[in-house]
């Protein structure tokens, strides 16, 4: 098991694939495995989803704004007006995703499916995922 950090990211949803795979160079070595991946934040989530169109992840930025807007009357407000839509946002999506492992590589979905990171504060900072391999 190991932590890592995710470069900061303006507020949206992002691919990390690549940025999260660089950081686990073990991942070659298990045939067949499992690797859990898990966000220890409260204001940001994890999901799968595709990786081809850069399209999706703006929709999906806007369609969250649209369901959890920023302007409701929260009575958890003291950090700023995106604070508790963020915490609405990231339990909806939610803070792990888990990947399985074929052949030293994740098996995701041929050419359709990547780690997404979903930050959902205006200024979020570094992200810290943990990651866990088993196999």
């Amino acid at each position: 098991q190991q932590q890592i950090s995710l470069q900061p990211k303006r507020r949206g949803c992002h691919l990390v694939t690549n940025e999260v795979v660089s950081q686990v160079p073990e991942l070659s070595k298990y045939s067949v495995g499992l690797m859990h991946v898990f966000i220890q934040h409260t204001s940001a989530s994890l999901t799968l989803n595709e990786n081809a169109d850069p399209s999706v992840r703006v929709d999906m930025e806007s369609s969250l704004n649209r369901i959890v807007p920023e302007d409701m009357d929260y009575t958890h407000d003291d950090e700023g007006a995106d604070d508790m839509p963020a915490h609405v946002k990231s339990s909806l999506f939610g803070a792990s995703v888990t990947i399985p492992i074929t052949n030293g590589r994740l098996n995701l979905g041929q050419t359709w499916q990547g780690i997404w990171l979903c930050e959902h504060r205006n200024r979020g900072g570094s992200r810290r995922l943990v990651i866990t391999i088993q196999g």
